[in-house]
């Protein structure tokens, strides 16, 4: 029940019977051979083929006691800096040698580095190896609270009516134990709008990478591209291969690298979908730079209707990252009173923050 606990917190789809029946596998296979543990958690825990690799990095940490290692991460490099001190080998002193020299340690992880390196400034190598550690994120929203009553594990302020009738039916028809009732809890939606305007160009592909991992790696999350006009591309992101996703995508837009209208492309979402249902409770996430040739009171207009059902907006702006930035933009301006969270959206570590914040 422990590792079922652990290949959960890491994003593994572990229900009650698939523990039941690694606990039955155990029984009869015992915990002497390491292979047995193994392949009995593998053939009943693991329902997904992209579950192996955070099934592997689980099963190791929790059996074996090795240190949790982080999706595509790269093993350091060790560099080693000799700093000499005295001359020619040392000084005497007090007839003891001196060492001769100290000998430093360094470790440099390109990870690491990778993680804080802007997309705008990576190479076409790096970026593939973004995207692939990329594929570790998983965005899910806090959870809210549900109008379907599930059972009560205590005193709830509901009585359960039917499940007390069918404990007395065991029972004889004696009520000799009341069952209680209270609201469930169900994921926010997510609704992610990414801006694919040629002021984006050097952000869009790994945004809308970040996009597909997003909507392929749950339920509850809904993805649009916004430039001249507004498209959804839930249906072309959910397919868990990201070559096919990407391409079957990228036909789908067809203002790739266009102009710039965020005030009509928030209108659009706001008329269709946003205001009829699919924003109310949600978390929407804007990830766009601010730069809008539209008027900026449409803008403005657009968010605030949006910000009235929307449960938190959130901003990601790669540009904040920038030294001296300031949302001075026309569009950014219009926008930021109607914010919640305003956030960089620049690198891969800036992603895993925004995770973090929709998340909270």
């Amino acid at each position: 029940m422990a590792f079922a606990r652990v290949l959960r917190a890491s994003g593994l789809d572990v229900p009650v019977g698939s523990v039941v029946a690694y606990a039955a596998a155990l029984g009869r296979l015992g915990l002497d051979r390491q292979q047995s543990v193994y392949w009995a958690g593998r053939a009943t825990l693991v329902r997904r083929p992209e579950d192996v690799a955070p099934y592997d990095r689980a099963f190791a940490a929790f059996w074996l006691g090795r240190p949790p290692v982080t999706p595509g991460q790269v093993a350091a490099v060790p560099v080693t800096l000799a700093l000499d001190e005295g001359e020619e080998g040392g000084r005497e002193e007090n007839g003891q040698r001196e060492e001769e020299g100290l000998t430093l340690a360094v470790r440099y992880s390109r990870t690491e580095v990778l993680r804080h390196k802007d997309f705008a400034a990576c190479t076409p190598d790096e970026l593939e190896e973004a995207y692939r550690m990329m594929e570790g994120v998983r965005l899910r929203a806090s959870p809210r609270r549900s109008r379907r009553q599930v059972a009560a594990r205590h005193r709830g302020k509901r009585p359960d009516l039917r499940r007390t009738v069918r404990q007395a039916l065991r029972a004889e028809g004696e009520p000799l134990r009341r069952e209680w009732s209270e609201p469930g809890v169900r994921p926010r939606r997510v609704v992610l709008l990414c801006d694919i305007s040629g002021s984006m160009e050097p952000y869009a592909r790994a945004l809308i990478r970040f996009l597909h991992v997003a909507v392929a790696g749950g339920p509850k999350v809904e993805a649009f591209t916004l430039g001249t006009r507004l498209t959804r591309v839930t249906k072309e992101l959910s397919q868990h291969d990201p070559d096919v996703a990407l391409a079957r995508a990228t036909r789908s837009v067809a203002d790739w690298s266009g102009g710039t209208r965020l005030g009509e492309g928030l209108a659009a979402f706001n008329d269709r979908f946003g205001v009829r249902g699919m924003a109310r409770g949600a978390v929407v996430v804007i990830l766009s730079d601010g730069w809008d040739r539209g008027d900026p009171r449409v803008l403005a207009r657009e968010m605030a209707r949006l910000s009235r059902v929307a449960h938190r907006v959130v901003w990601v702006n790669p540009l904040k990252a920038s030294p001296g930035y300031a949302p001075l933009a026309r569009g950014m301006a219009a926008a930021l009173p109607y914010v919640d969270d305003f956030v960089e959206g620049h690198s891969l570590a800036s992603l895993e923050g925004l995770v973090e914040v929709v998340s909270r």
